[in-house]
């Protein structure tokens, strides 16, 4: 065993014998054969445990580890945390509060020591339990491949991997090891509790798949092992995906590109959705088929209020070509909208330049129009420019905030006015920006809203004499 366990270590967990690997060891069989075979292998170690302070005989389970750790001459660090307690504040079971609690003390003790890697004694068991679990929830591919050998970054980490070098071993080996070397394991009375739904699939379901198929527990372990294969080969089409779709990834917040989302597979859509999601909630274990679905959905049909709850308090919105997931508390970047300070009214210089707030700055410059300045006029597609007939224009030239009511001749629109609170609806402006967008303002008329169209009544023509070209930039972009 020690030799293909050795192996293991280093072609599937990319361990090496320095720095020190934290073993999380609660002192049951897989973990107790885990710490063992490690130190047999001259491996450097720290062992962790964690008192859950769950049942009676936890201290006693807890002094056991020291003992068994002082005997091999490894450092033990043991803690003690209120599960119950945790549990209870943050609306959790206690399954799920035991297992944040545990990987919170785990990597918390790896990255202020600065060891290598956190080892668990995931099993070839625990494995196919996983699977099945995931099976029956309704999982993708992403689901069924279970748990790897080798994670980074995990949930936990960005730096320092969560490893299992004991996921290709069944628990009747760790067993016949303890046995071989006299070592008397922890059981955990609980871990026979038909109440704890993966009990039900080790004691229940699996034996009845056994009974119908025998080995089918080798070849769903088998099973998952392709799957791996298979999704770490999509996951690099996600991973190119995400660069071409994600433009913001901070601060409790993605937002995705939505036509370039909205151009992917179906199936890569639900991946990065999922990365997502996982991203901003990297405890969440359960990223069901109907979150998933609900997010889709909500991008072909948006809710009449541009947003909608997704899932563990974190909502969808859709802002223009931007698509949001979100904390509901957290304020959504805005450094690449142009605003204007609430109440203020500015009269641009020209030439010159006008600072807004942030860093956008309002560039006029007045040009002799001539045959190729008109070309250019007629051919712009930049929405930040506008190129505007000076003589056409009616003083003061000012930038300022919407006004209730007021209204706007798009050009194109053949004169015709409607309100400007349905043109920025109609062009999907974000409502969170539309008091403080800034207006170029003629007199009392729009002659353009920056980003989207100037007015009919501001536009260049054949027989104008005189350019007013107007440019809105952020100024780090203009100094680039």
């Amino acid at each position: 065993m020690f030799e293909t366990f050795e192996l293991t270590l280093q072609a599937n967990c990319r361990l090496d014998r320095q720095p020190a690997i934290l073993v999380a060891v609660s002192g049951g069989p897989d973990s107790l054969c885990l710490l063992h075979l490690l130190w047999g292998l001259g491996y450097q170690l720290v062992v962790a445990h964690l008192d859950h302070g769950i049942r009676p005989e936890s201290a006693a389970e807890a002094a056991m580890v020291q003992r068994f750790t002082e005997g091999l001459g490894v450092r033990n660090i043991h803690e003690r945390r209120d599960v119950p307690e945790y549990a209870s504040q943050n609306g959790l079971s206690i399954e799920e509060a035991a297992r944040n609690l545990r990987y919170q003390f785990l990597f918390g003790q790896a990255e202020a020591l600065g060891l290598q890697a956190v080892a668990a004694g995931h099993t070839a068991d625990d494995q196919v339990e996983t699977v099945l679990m995931h099976l029956l929830r309704g999982a993708g591919l992403s689901g069924m491949r279970g748990m790897g050998y080798y994670s980074l970054p995990n949930p936990w980490s960005q730096t320092i991997p969560l490893v299992r070098p004991l996921l290709g071993v069944w628990r009747e080996e760790i067993m016949a090891y303890l046995d071989q070397h006299g070592l008397q394991p922890n059981l955990d009375a609980s871990n026979l509790e038909k109440r704890f739904y993966r009990n039900r699939l080790r004691h229940e379901l699996i034996p009845q798949l056994e009974e119908l198929n025998r080995g089918a527990r080798k070849r769903i372990w088998k099973m998952a092992s392709l799957l791996q294969e298979e999704d770490e080969t999509i996951e690099r089409v996600v991973a190119a995906a995400w660069g071409q779709c994600c433009l913001v990834d901070r601060n409790g917040a993605v937002a995705f590109h939505f036509g370039n989302l909205r151009d992917q597979q179906i199936g890569v859509q639900r991946r990065l959705v999922r990365r997502a999601i996982a991203r901003l909630r990297p405890g969440l274990r359960d990223i069901d088929y109907e979150t998933v679905e609900r997010a889709l959905e909500f991008m072909t049909s948006p809710t009449r209020s541009g947003q909608m709850d997704l899932a563990a308090g974190l909502r969808l919105s859709m802002e223009g070509e931007r698509l949001w997931i979100a904390d509901w508390g957290a304020d959504l970047p805005d450094e690449n909208w142009p605003q204007i300070t609430p109440g203020k009214v500015l009269e641009i210089a020209i030439p010159g330049e006008t600072r807004l707030s942030g860093n956008w700055v309002l560039r006029a410059e007045i040009l002799p129009a001539d045959d190729t300045l008109l070309a250019q006029a007629q051919a712009n597609t930049d929405p930040y420019q506008a190129w505007l007939d000076l003589e056409r224009l009616r003083p003061p030239l000012v930038v300022r905030g919407r006004i209730a009511g007021e209204r706007f001749h798009p050009l194109g629109m053949g004169g015709q006015s409607l309100k400007l609170s349905d043109f920025m609806v109609n062009v999907k402006l974000p409502r969170r920006r539309r008091d403080n967008w800034p207006l170029l303002v003629m007199g009392e008329e729009i002659a353009w809203v920056p980003g989207y169209r100037i007015a009919e009544t501001a536009g260049v023509k054949q027989k104008t004499r005189k350019i007013l070209w107007i440019t809105l930039m952020i100024e780090n972009r203009r100094n680039e």
